[in-house]
């Protein structure tokens, strides 16, 4: 069972594909924080990836960043590994960092059940919506871009029009 809305943000520290180790704290300048929880294998990540890299790189000036986390049991998908999502951020050029929850304990913090989720969390680090990036695997079938419309609320000083919406997607691997 996911956070609620209105729940603060969970503390992390996290390595990074980038060779860092990144925490909630640094991302304390942000004006929203999106963690999306990801991987590297499963197929509706990789439909979505290229429209969440596109948000990400659309709001980055606009005090908006992204954060994938993988949090998938590498015994059972080693595809998932933190050498194979180094590889992955590589080639595909990911505008956003990609942080290893090796021990998951940011998956169960927030309660996440499938590969993407995601949560937006305001300048106060309060959850603002829940779910999926839009409505379509299909790129070409989007009709409803629930995370741009979250985001772009909450920076004119509104709400979301859809606070939460169904993840679509593979499951969480866990251990």
């Amino acid at each position: 069972m996911s956070i609620e809305l209105g729940t603060e943000a969970p503390f992390f520290e996290l390595p990074g594909v980038d060779g860092y180790d990144h925490s909630l704290d640094e991302y304390g300048d942000a004006k929203l924080l999106v963690l999306v929880q990801s991987c590297n294998h499963c197929p509706y990540v990789q439909a979505w990836e290229d429209r969440l890299m596109a948000i990400a790189r659309d709001h980055a000036h606009e005090g908006v960043r992204v954060v994938a986390l993988n949090s998938n049991d590498v015994s059972s998908h080693p595809e998932d590994s933190f050498e194979q999502m180094k590889a992955r951020a590589e080639k595909r050029g990911f505008p956003f960092d990609y942080l290893f929850d090796e021990d998951q304990s940011l998956a169960h913090a927030l309660g996440a059940e499938h590969t993407p989720e995601v949560f937006l969390f305001d300048e106060e680090r309060k959850l603002r919506y829940h779910g999926a990036i839009d409505d379509s695997r299909d790129e070409t079938t989007v009709t409803k871009s629930y995370l741009r419309d979250a985001i772009d609320a909450l920076l004119a000083g509104d709400e979301p029009p859809l606070a939460q919406t169904d993840a679509v997607g593979c499951t969480v691997k866990w251990k």
